[in-house]
Formats: C-alpha cells, structure tokens, sequence
C-alpha cells in the first residue's frame, strides 16, 4: 500500500481510476490489527489502488474529509467518491471486504 504525502497527492490520485484509501496512523491499535489482512484485500479487488493516508501528518485532511476515527476507508472512481467506511469502531477483514464489495453494487 502506498503512502500519500501531501493533500496535492491525495486530490491527484482520486482523479486516477478507482482508489481506495486508509486513513491510519502508526499509533492506532486498530489499524495494526488489520494490517496483516490488507495485502489479501488488495489482491482480492485488484481493480482498486489503495493508499494510506497517515492521520500525524495529514490531520488536515482527515478534518477536511470529517473521518474522525481511524482505521476509516473512502472509496472514489475517477474524482467521484463512491462510499465511506468511516467509525472509530475496530474493522475486521470480512466487514472491510463487504464495503469494497457494495461499491460495485451501488454502480448497478
């Protein structure tokens, strides 16, 4: 998973196909929970591009995008954002796998 830098990279990337990002944060107890399931998530809907977003240095962005918990995700298709998952509640890999799988469903 790649990692975004800056908010310029952040509005760059969402522009491009369909993307995913992880709002985290190296602290977050939550976020390293699901951490080792990621790469079988990413495998699985290979058509996305994820990134992580780290909340220490892009808190504007987190306030900007009102993602007040971590780990969150927001799902976008060219510009477009197609769906939120965004809780302070722990995520696991099956309710994770069901949000990227209802954005396809919301496309119908």
């Amino acid at each position: 998973m790649k990692m975004i830098e800056s908010i310029e990279q952040y509005n760059e990337v969402i522009q491009r196909g369909k993307v995913i990002m992880m709002f985290t944060a190296d602290w977050c107890r939550d976020c390293q929970f699901i951490k080792p399931v990621l790469p079988e998530i990413e495998a699985q809907f290979s058509d996305y591009t994820f990134y992580a977003v780290d909340r220490d240095q892009l808190l504007d962005l987190f306030a900007e995008h009102n993602v007040f918990g971590i780990p969150s995700f927001i799902a976008y298709e060219n510009g477009q954002e197609k769906g939120r998952f965004v809780s302070k509640d722990r995520k696991t890999k099956e309710e994770i796998v069901a949000f990227i799988q209802s954005l396809g469903e919301r496309d119908e």
